[in-house]
């Protein structure tokens, strides 16, 4: 009886014993802010792969999209993720195409791989006015997200996780459920 009450008392920080959890999924799934709360209720430091590149470059993506094409930054990505998979009791938000690459999961598996999973409808809406993302400069952005969730969605489901987010749950909401 007294072991059933310590396996209650059993935190997620205690369960995961330090182990990453990388978030993977479309743009606007809600990867980074979902990733600032984890980190914030698990105590883990959080990182964005994204942000690192562009900490890195000095540019946005769209630049380095711009500057040197997806492929370069696809290789930027894939340095930034092994670098962070070797260090433990992180939250990574991973760019949307990171599980493009099959070398990045031999990086993903150092950790527990999250899919936020999102409906095409609440990620256009989500995306609507953002100007920022390289691959919806596009005269229909709704087809072309469509199209990338198609050729990126049998990667995501190798994740070990998987989250179906509605437009109506909040990031807490979807930290609470991954943990």
């Amino acid at each position: 009886m007294e072991r059933a009450n310590q396996t209650d008392m059993a935190t997620p920080t205690s369960i995961l014993k330090g182990t990453n959890l990388f978030l993977v999924g479309m743009m606007g799934a809600g990867k980074t802010t979902v990733g600032q709360c984890l980190s914030e209720t698990l105590g883990y430091r959080f990182f964005d792969t994204d942000a690192l590149v562009e900490q890195a470059t000095g540019q946005s993506i769209s630049e380095i999209f711009a500057a040197v094409g997806e492929t370069a930054f696809r290789d930027m990505e894939t340095q930034v993720l092994s670098q962070l998979s070797a260090y433990r009791r992180l939250a990574i938000a991973t760019g949307g195409g990171i599980v493009l690459k099959r070398e990045n999961w031999s990086y993903l598996h150092h950790g527990i791989v999250v899919w936020l999973s999102a409906p095409v409808e609440v990620l256009y809406e989500r995306l609507q006015t953002d100007q920022t993302r390289p691959l919806l400069q596009t005269p229909d952005p709704l087809g072309r997200l469509t199209e990338i969730l198609q050729q990126r969605e049998h990667l995501y489901a190798q994740a070990d996780l998987t989250i179906p987010i509605t437009s109506d749950m909040t990031p807490e909401a979807i930290a609470t459920q991954i943990l």
